[in-house]
């Protein structure tokens, strides 16, 4: 239980923080390098997050509008990993965010497009 409620305060956390743009907070959030898409340079630092921001999560899909509905979808193989699936423009839910249980707490770890 106690993961369920920690996994789901960091999300309410991530998922504020990108409606409101809020890149420290999204920063503080996330675990470097952040995995990108196939043939997309990862993000290494800080520094990268805010000048690259809007590619991770504007580019592919509205990260803040899908984040508004989107559920988390824990991995049944790994308690300690959920993802959350937004669409592109087509409407097809292929965008997806990567987060998992790190020493310090959930994070953010990656960003995937699965038509890439």
């Amino acid at each position: 239980m106690l993961i369920q409620d920690a996994r789901q305060t960091f999300w309410e956390q991530f998922k504020t923080a990108v409606t409101k743009r809020d890149v420290q907070t999204v920063a503080r959030l996330s675990h470097f390098p952040i995995g990108m898409s196939y043939g997309i340079p990862t993000i290494k630092t800080k520094v990268q997050l805010t000048k690259r921001y809007r590619q991770l999560f504007n580019e592919q899909t509205d990260a803040a509008a899908c984040f508004s509905k989107a559920k988390p979808e824990v991995d049944p193989a790994n308690a300690k990993a959920f993802t959350v699936a937004c669409p592109d423009a087509a409407g097809n839910e292929v965008v997806i965010y990567h987060f998992k249980q790190t020493k310090t707490g959930w994070k953010f770890t990656a960003l995937d497009n699965l038509n890439e």
